[in-house]
């Protein structure tokens, strides 16, 4: 089988970048220099939530599954881009509706806002992004979706204190991608072939991950 084209869906750590609003600054330094040491390396201070990551069931649920347990089968899996628009911070299941097609059902699905265009550090890329309603949760659960990703800060908007969303996907078994950079470079509802792979952090809550989508 021919690669087509590669595409990087993650975004870059650096230091300071903006992140969940209640998140230590990401701190990535140098400790080693190549003129001094011979070899540069550098020190890494942050969340495991950091950039473009993924949360286990273990990040909301008391007895959830970490994510060095998360299955292989789980992360790698064809894949579709949506965009839509959310009615004022949140997308409910009517966005979704519009705009479903049945060779959706089962797959992985990336959630295109546009959002990561606004990367900054404002009240409105951090506080004010776009997530999904409860009643969007349960629509993606019925249609027996995977891996659901977005290319906000959160799969559901800032201002859920519950964190049912979360709950609700992280329950039912579906992986969870955060933070995606660069969705535009994708053709909505064209299949893709996902790879996700999360540093394998003992019992972790979650993990940075590099993201690709695999164009056949």
């Amino acid at each position: 089988m021919e690669i087509k084209r590669l595409y990087d869906l993650s975004t870059s750590l650096r230091s300071y970048m903006p992140l969940w609003p209640t998140n230590p600054n990401l701190k990535i330094e140098p400790v080693g220099t190549v003129p001094r040491d011979g070899y540069l390396v550098e020190s890494f201070y942050g969340v495991t939530h950091s950039g473009t990551h993924v949360d286990a069931p273990a990040h909301m649920l008391e007895n959830g599954d970490p994510i060095d347990k998360i299955p292989i089968d789980s992360l790698i899996l064809p894949s579709f881009m949506i965009k839509l628009k959310a009615k004022g911070n949140e997308i409910d299941a009517s966005e979704f509706e519009e705009k479903w097609d049945s060779r959706y059902d089962g797959k992985g699905l990336l959630i295109n806002t546009g959002w990561y265009k606004k990367r900054a550090f404002t009240k409105e890329f951090q506080y004010d992004f776009p997530g999904l309603s409860e009643d969007a949760a349960d629509f993606l659960i019925k249609k027996k979706i995977k891996l659901v990703g977005i290319d906000t800060l959160g799969i559901e908007p800032y201002s859920h204190k519950d964190f049912m969303v979360h709950k609700k996907i992280l329950g039912s078994g579906l992986v969870i991608i955060e933070d995606l950079y660069g969705l535009d470079q994708l053709e909505e509802s064209k299949e893709y072939l996902l790879v996700t792979a999360p540093l394998k952090i003992e019992n972790g809550s979650g993990a940075p991950a590099r993201v690709y989508a695999i164009e056949f």
